[in-house]
């Protein structure tokens, strides 16, 4: 890894996983408005995880009416956040060490295409509001990934930062702002030619040069 001045970070299947909890706020609003549809599971929300919302609710649901979906774009960012502030998210395994390690080096920030709100609700669950300095979503730009990428590197004046995700999405978003991208295999996606690849949070840490510690004996 070349020398950074920085660490951004994708949220869902990079820190922690909420899909138990997402599925439950979707199963929420089909029941709320008699929606006929199958039951929603975390493997639904795990598939398309990493996209816009709106995205991830129609293609999670093809063939619905488009009142219906309107419905579930609409209600399920709020039904999400309700829902993960009640039953929390698994955070992986290293995380809370990893982060904690990595932030006296570097300044750590999130890019995410979650809703507005969410990552907010990550930060109070897991006591890490002091842990990142900057964070930017879709639901509060409407902008892409690569964008809220672009925008958070400029406006904290990073020269050599790196970006961590686990997803195809997100290597792209790091292709496309020029920075190095580590993949982070534990999660939900695939990459085919990341810079760097991590099999577990504490390789990312290694990789970074928060420590020199790899995954084992945790």
């Amino acid at each position: 890894m070349p020398h950074i001045d920085g660490v951004l970070f994708d949220l869902d299947g990079t820190l922690w996983d909420t899909t138990a909890a997402c599925a439950a706020g979707w199963n929420r609003v089909l029941r709320r408005h008699g929606i006929a549809s199958r039951e929603i599971v975390a493997e639904d929300v795990r598939k398309v995880a990493g996209k816009p919302h709106e995205a991830c609710i129609r293609e999670s649901f093809p063939g619905l009416a488009e009142r219906d979906l309107r419905r579930l774009i609409d209600e399920t960012p709020g039904e999400d956040i309700r829902m993960v502030a009640e039953l929390g998210g698994a955070l992986f395994p290293g995380v809370v060490l990893g982060l904690g390690r990595l932030a006296r080096r570097w300044p750590l920030f999130i890019v995410s295409n979650c809703q507005a709100g969410y990552i907010e609700t990550f930060l109070r669950l897991n006591g890490l509001e002091r842990t990142f300095r900057d964070f930017e979503c879709w639901g509060r730009t409407r902008r892409s990934k690569a964008d809220n990428l672009r925008n958070v590197i400029a406006r904290n004046r990073l020269a050599r930062p790196v970006f961590v995700g686990d997803t195809d999405g997100d290597q792209s978003a790091a292709r496309a702002c020029g920075v190095p991208f580590v993949h982070a295999s534990y999660g939900y996606g695939a990459c085919e030619s990341p810079d760097f690849r991590a099999a577990h949070f504490l390789e990312v840490v290694g990789l970074v040069g928060g420590s020199g510690e790899s995954k084992k004996g945790h």
